[in-house]
């Protein structure tokens, strides 16, 4: 039998209000994103064309100075086409379900910082992949804004190396080659199993170890809905999939729980 976009929205609102409170986690990828003007780097036209991943790999920034060069090169065009981003819909409704007391976690494989700007609890997001608006150092950890490192790069100046240890700098995310924080993968490994409904929004669930978690979560008995313009590896695994917009989509989720709930 064939459903609606509205039938479905409908199930997934009788299961959100039907699953025990907190018993609840959305994963989130970069679709989520995308409408708020955060660039997709696979897409045609995304930063991947201009610049090669596998220059980007952690080994090569530890061990060369050239390669460090091209990974802030690569970090100045992505703080320029982001800065300007703000959330979106999608978010703010995420966020919302939060408010309600729908959600225990949302664990998001985006860098981006937009679920904590719409108002998701910063503790409540785990981030997979790190912080691009934040630069540590990876020897001691001091932690440096952003901007001052952007306004460096702009003016054709050479990041240099930390203030208080001489450690390099880099920004907080993960690249390829580096290895996700243990404790974070275990405090999302957590929630996942320990959730009765698993929902996933604008991930194409093809980057691991994090689109391990759905999967996870429906071999623990969670119920699995996948919100994604196109189709993913996980649909047929999936209890419910939702082709659409996240914002337009999620939007419409928590318009009918407000409605449902008396909000």
């Amino acid at each position: 039998m064939q459903y609606t976009t509205e039938e479905k929205i409908s199930l997934l609102v009788r299961w959100l209000l039907e699953v025990k409170p907190g018993k609840t986690v959305v994963f989130s990828g970069a679709g989520i994103s995308t409408e708020s003007g955060i660039p997709d780097f696979r897409s045609p036209g995304g930063l991947w064309e201009r610049f090669d991943p596998d220059e980007l790999s952690f080994p090569r920034f530890v061990s060369s100075e050239k390669s460090r060069r091209h990974y802030w090169a690569f970090y100045r065009e992505n703080w320029k086409l982001s800065r300007q981003a703000r959330p979106n819909p999608a978010h703010y409704a995420v966020a919302m379900l939060e408010q309600l007391g729908l959600l225990s976690a949302v664990i998001t494989q985006n860098i981006d910082g937009l679920h904590q700007q719409s108002g998701s609890s910063p503790e409540k997001v785990l981030e997979l992949h790190g912080n691009m608006w934040k630069v540590r150092c990876l020897s001691c950890g001091a932690d440096y804004p952003w901007e001052e490192i952007y306004q460096i790069l702009e003016e054709g100046g050479e990041v240099k190396q930390c203030r208080l240890c001489g450690g390099l700098l880099k920004p907080a995310t993960v690249s390829f080659g580096q290895s996700l924080s243990a404790d974070l993968l275990e405090e999302a490994r957590r929630h996942t199993i320990n959730s009765d409904l698993f929902i996933c929004i604008g991930s194409s669930l093809v980057v691991y170890p994090a689109a391990s978690f759905p999967q996870m979560a429906k071999d623990r008995g969670a119920k699995l809905a996948i919100i994604n313009r196109e189709p993913t590896n996980l649909d047929s695994l999936a209890d419910l999939v939702l082709h659409g917009e996240a914002g337009s989509v999620m939007t419409a989720l928590v318009n009918k729980v407000k409605e449902l709930k008396g909000v």
